[in-house]
C-alpha cells in the first residue's frame, strides 16, 4: 500500500507541475472516493491548498456532513458547504414544463450530480484550481458515473484503482496518522442521490465485481472463461453488458494516474 500511496501522490504532483497548477479543488460528499482523495491532494500540497466542497441536497445524510467535517479538520483542507436543492428543485422544475410531464427518476439523480459538476467546474475557474474527479476503477468500468457530473475534472487520481483496493488504501493510510474516520471506510458506499440509495442496489458486491472486471478488462478474459473459474453466469453476464454500454462514457473522462 505505501508503494501504490507514493505512486499516487508522486503522479498527482507531477501532473500539476506540468500544468501548472498549484492548487485545487474537488466535491467532498462524505463518500470515501472523494474522501481519501482529499487526503491525497492534501500529503501533496498541504490542506489549505485544497478547496474542498461539501454541496447537500435533501438526499445527504447527517452522517455524510460529519464525516466531511472530521476529513477536513484531520486535513487541514480549506473546507466549505453549499446547499444546492434550491438549484436542483429550480432546474428539476424547468426541464419538468419544458417537457410538459414528470422527469425520470434518473434524470434527477443525474441533475443534482451535474449542477455539483457545473459549480466544482466554476470554482477551478474562479480561482485557478485544478478540479479533480474522485471516482475509481470499479464505477469507471461498469459506468456507474454521470457524465458531465462526478466525472468532471482535469484528472481522476484513482481511477486507476477498483474500489476494493480504495478500502485497502484507506485504511493502511490511517497507520501512517489519523486521516480518515473509521465511519467513511465502514458505511456502505452510496452516491446518495435517491433516498436509501445503495452501489450494490446497482452493482454486484465490490469484492465480487473488482475479480470479474480484473479478469475481464486486466487479464482480457471471455465470458466463459470467467464463468469457468466459478464465478455465476448471470453476474458475469451483468458485468460485462455494464462494461460494454459505459464504453461511451469512458472515451470521455479524464486521465487517471498510473498504478
Amino acid at each position: 500500500m505505501q508503494e501504490i500511496w507514493q505512486k499516487l501522490k508522486t503522479g498527482l504532483k507531477d501532473y500539476l507541475t506540468a500544468s501548472g497548477f498549484g492548487e485545487v479543488v474537488l466535491g467532498l460528499s462524505g463518500g470515501l472516493d472523494s474522501a481519501l482523495v482529499a487526503v491525497l491532494a492534501a500529503d501533496v500540497l498541504g490542506g489549505a491548498k485544497v478547496r474542498a466542497v461539501m454541496m447537500r441536497t435533501r438526499y445527504t445524510s447527517e452522517l455524510s456532513l460529519q464525516i466531511a467535517r472530521k476529513i477536513a479538520a484531520f486535513n487541514g483542507l480549506n473546507y466549505q458547504e453549499l446547499e444546492i436543492e434550491p438549484q436542483v428543485e429550480r432546474g428539476a422544475a424547468f426541464l419538468e414544463a419544458a417537457w410538459q410531464e414528470k422527469a425520470k427518476p434518473i434524470v434527477l439523480e443525474n441533475l443534482q450530480a451535474r449542477i455539483r459538476g457545473q459549480i466544482l467546474m466554476a470554482y477551478a475557474n474562479q480561482y485557478n484550481r485544478l478540479l479533480l474527479a474522485c471516482g475509481n476503477k470499479s464505477e469507471i468500468m461498469t459506468g456507474y458515473c454521470t457524465l458531465y457530473g462526478d466525472t468532471c475534472g482535469g484528472l481522476a487520481p484513482i481511477g486507476g484503482l477498483y474500489k476494493s483496493k480504495i478500502f485497502e488504501l484507506a485504511r493502511w493510510r490511517n497507520t501512517v496518522s489519523p486521516a480518515l474516520p473509521e465511519e467513511v471506510i465502514a458505511r456502505a458506499p452510496s452516491a446518495e442521490l435517491s433516498d436509501g440509495q445503495k452501489d450494490e442496489d446497482s452493482l454486484p458486491p465490490y469484492a465480487v465485481l473488482d475479480q470479474i472486471l480484473t479478469l475481464l478488462v486486466d487479464d482480457g478474459l471471455s465470458e466463459n472463461e470467467i464463468i469457468g473459474r466459478g464465478y455465476d453466469a448471470r453476474t458475469v453476464a451483468k458485468v460485462i453488458s455494464l462494461n460494454r454500454r459505459s464504453a461511451f462514457k469512458r472515451l470521455q473522462l479524464p486521465p487517471t494516474l498510473a498504478v
